[in-house]
């Protein structure tokens, strides 16, 4: 297994590197930046004509070997044939279960890991991640995250050998082992709210109040900063919602903007559920990366690589200390590559499959 960076935005790079990598019995994964815009009519033709199966995304940045990128490509030439499946329209999908049961069937017993990118602009994402927990359990790890653009506009984000894709997600299984730690570090600052009207990823209303309301009164208070004042995202970004599970964990989702009285984030809450308002510390957010690494360690094996998903939020919130945690990661482990996402696919400790905003996903695969 072997990886290679391209350093800048022309397409012509990307295709001579991606050329030279290809080979009918091995797999490429790719993530690149969104802001290398890349023409799609060129890059589908250069997709298309690739002899290697090829899955990946687009990411507002990408991250290798300790550092990160707002423009570049990451190319991994992986040493098997893995079994891609794509599932697209996913917000038209009213059974997303039983399409994936239906289009890939039953897996290899082999199987061990599956790396699954999606468009983080598209509806269901929780349901397309539930639908892949409930049909291959959690006897398989996987990673992943959302892909797209801090721009917010919906776009084709997703490599596949058919061409860059929207509203999809790309799904590679894998033999490899691999190892997850996955930890956000942020806290309450709220006391627990109903969800009481939501659709799929907007939330309506809290406790019979519009979400906006409730949302803006915690979040300004806390702050004594003021959304009449600020662009949404600058001040919602140190801010999220957070999902209260019987378990007692807390599932991070990130607002991103807000329409009217409504609060839309990246990934669905699901109605009459508990939601709390979280606060981020610095330090908190890079002890839970530290943690994250540190629990994908635990069971070691001869690796490969280390693949890191980690929010573009927390980069953003974090800002100049961001170095920091990308430091923490890499100095624990090598061969590091990944991506700053729009949401982040994961295992917990105990197994189950989440969608993750503001959340540092660690693999040693």
């Amino acid at each position: 297994m072997k990886s290679f960076f391209i350093e800048d935005d022309f397409l012509q790079s990307f295709e001579k590197a991606l050329v030279q990598m290809s080979h009918p019995d091995k797999t490429i994964l790719i993530l690149s930046c969104d802001q290398n815009e890349y023409d799609y009519e060129q890059l589908n033709e250069i997709l298309r004509e690739c002899e290697s199966p090829l899955f990946g995304a687009l990411f507002p940045q990408v991250i290798y070997d300790g550092k990160s990128y707002e423009k570049g490509t990451i190319l991994v030439q992986i040493d098997d044939f893995l079994d891609l499946h794509v599932i697209q329209s996913l917000s038209e999908q009213e059974d997303i279960s039983t399409l994936i049961e239906e289009q890939m069937g039953e897996i290899d017993e082999l199987v061990k890991t599956m790396f699954v990118f999606i468009d983080g602009m598209s509806q269901n994402i929780n349901e397309m991640i539930l639908g892949l927990f409930d049909n291959y359990g959690i006897n398989i790890n996987y990673i992943g995250g959302g892909a797209g653009s801090l721009s917010f506009v919906h776009k084709p984000c997703i490599f596949t050998n058919l061409g860059i894709l929207e509203d999809c997600a790309v799904v590679a299984s894998s033999k490899l082992d691999s190892t997850i730690g996955v930890q956000h570090g942020y806290e309450e600052i709220s006391d627990k709210m109903q969800v009481t009207s939501v659709h799929k990823n907007v939330v309506l209303e809290l406790d019979y109040t519009p979400a906006f309301e409730v949302y803006k009164e915690i979040v300004e208070q806390d702050s004594d900063r003021y959304f009449d004042q600020e662009k949404f995202f600058d001040l919602a970004k140190s801010y999220p919602l957070g999902i209260n599970r019987l378990s007692g964990e807390i599932v991070v989702r990130d607002p991103i903007t807000q329409d009217e009285n409504s609060l839309i984030c990246v990934g669905e809450i699901t109605e009459n559920s508990f939601v709390s308002i979280l606060k981020g510390d610095k330090e908190k957010l890079l002890g839970a990366a530290k943690r994250a690494t540190s629990i994908s360690q635990e069971h070691a094996f001869e690796k490969s690589f280390t693949l890191f998903i980690d929010c573009i939020s927390r980069a953003l919130f974090l800002e100049d200390e961001f170095q920091k945690e990308l430091q923490v990661v890499y100095d624990q482990t090598e061969n590091m590559i990944g991506a700053l996402t729009l949401g982040e696919i994961g295992n917990n400790q105990d197994g189950f499959l989440e969608f993750y905003n503001k959340t540092a996903v660690v693999a040693q695969i």
